[in-house]
């Protein structure tokens, strides 16, 4: 894949995490999906699980501020969140995955029901909260689950999550 066409790629990535779709990706995106994604699993902010995934957010959203917001205005417009990917994290995407990590371990705790690993309809459910069509979460779910046993590893939940936002491979 060649620059421009890899720069279109990130670019396009950059509304998910506008929740809000202001333009630019902010703090209040990243508490804003975690406050969503604590309603839909009905816990609540003070337990341990949604402290944790509020905390984790917060690490994702400076993870991300430091690779990308230039001009450190809070914010990240699409411009430097695709100059940031390209120069930070297309070489590397295991860094992606080390700043979104506290996150995404945190959304396992919250969508994981019963203490057995989080299943394929928990993450179907994560990824439509997030703003996913719900066919394409229902299939990107079931494509997570490697050795179809209904349930998704964090190592796989990541692995996907850093090829899906930074590596030219996927579409």
């Amino acid at each position: 894949m060649d620059s421009a066409e890899y720069e279109r790629k990130i670019a396009s990535r950059f509304a998910a995490f506008d929740q809000d779709g202001n333009g630019f990706i902010d703090r209040e995106d990243f508490s804003g999906a975690a406050a969503r994604l604590l309603a839909e699993f009905s816990t609540t902010p003070r337990c341990d699980k949604g402290q944790a995934l509020y905390s984790g957010a917060e690490a994702f959203w400076q993870g991300m501020a430091g690779i990308a917001d230039v001009d450190g205005d809070q914010r990240v417009s699409r411009q430097e969140f695709v100059t940031g990917a390209v120069k930070r994290l297309r070489d590397n995407p295991q860094r992606f995955a080390e700043i979104a990590r506290p996150f995404l371990r945190a959304v396992i705790a919250v969508a994981d029901n019963d203490g057995q690993g989080v299943t394929t309809g928990a993450v179907e459910r994560v990824l439509t909260v997030l703003g996913v069509a719900p066919g394409l979460a229902a299939e990107a779910s079931r494509a997570l689950d490697s050795d179809g046993d209904g349930r998704i590893r964090e190592d796989e939940i990541l692995a996907a999550f850093a090829a899906y936002y930074v590596t030219p491979e996927h579409p």
